[in-house]
């Protein structure tokens, strides 16, 4: 399988769930990785799980609220590969509160991780994409990117932002081959809702049981690569 050989692939969320499946799936296939999140920790048992080189899987810890480290970030994925030709938009988190009970501090949260930060990484790397006039983000999204639910509100505002920051961008950049995919999963069997925050932005600290029933991360995985391939 070398549907992706030699393309350097930036995850975001990749410690851990889908971004650890897809960091697995995209190794497989031929690509050079570049895996990010906060915790350095898991991301080097990650990079040790795709069986990759150090020199094909670079560990970039990184903080997607700090725009400091986004800057930095990116410049050190520049040094050691030169480009980057999809960049994997998966960081992120979710609330679980009503808006008449939710402090203004969790709307911040939510739209900082899940909106700001992949709109400061995108403004990083498009340039060199520009520049080559090759590239393709791959958003992930939400079945709360389309619609909406009690509860959801900052969760889904962050998704729906995403949709129309992105849709601009392709329509922007369709003569430089930019691509973009938006990817509106339902739920997945991860971890994600034990971080999800409540409405005074304490972690839930228990997996919802929609969750626990969703789509396999490897399932899921699968499907984004595919969608990735298409276009």
């Amino acid at each position: 399988m070398t549907e992706f050989n030699d393309k350097v692939v930036w995850i975001t969320g990749g410690s851990g769930g889908l971004g650890r499946a897809m960091a697995l799936q995209f190794a497989k296939a031929g690509a050079k990785l570049v895996i990010s999140a906060r915790r350095e920790d898991e991301l080097r048992e990650v990079a040790s799980e795709t069986g990759l080189p150090p020199d094909r899987c670079l560990v970039v810890p990184l903080d997607n609220t700090e725009i400091t480290q986004i800057s930095n970030a990116a410049r050190q994925v520049e040094e050691h590969y030169g480009r980057v030709d999809i960049m994997v938009h998966n960081a992120g988190i979710s609330n679980r509160s009503y808006i008449r009970n939710t402090s203004f501090s969790v709307y911040e949260r939510v739209m900082n991780v899940n909106f700001f930060g992949a709109v400061a990484l995108t403004q990083a790397v498009l340039p060199g994409m520009i520049e080559q006039r090759s590239g393709q983000f791959v958003v992930l999204s939400s079945m709360m990117g389309l619609y909406s639910t009690p509860g959801r509100a900052a969760y889904s505002a962050s998704k729906h932002a995403l949709h129309g920051f992105f849709k601009a961008l392709r329509m922007e950049h369709v003569d430089d081959n930019i691509k973009v995919t938006i990817i509106c999963p339902g739920f997945i069997h991860t971890n994600v809702t034990l971080n999800t925050l409540k409405a005074d932005g304490s972690p839930q600290g228990r997996l919802d049981k929609t969750t626990a029933g969703g789509m396999e991360p490897e399932e899921a995985a699968s499907r984004v690569l595919k969608a990735a391939l298409k276009n």
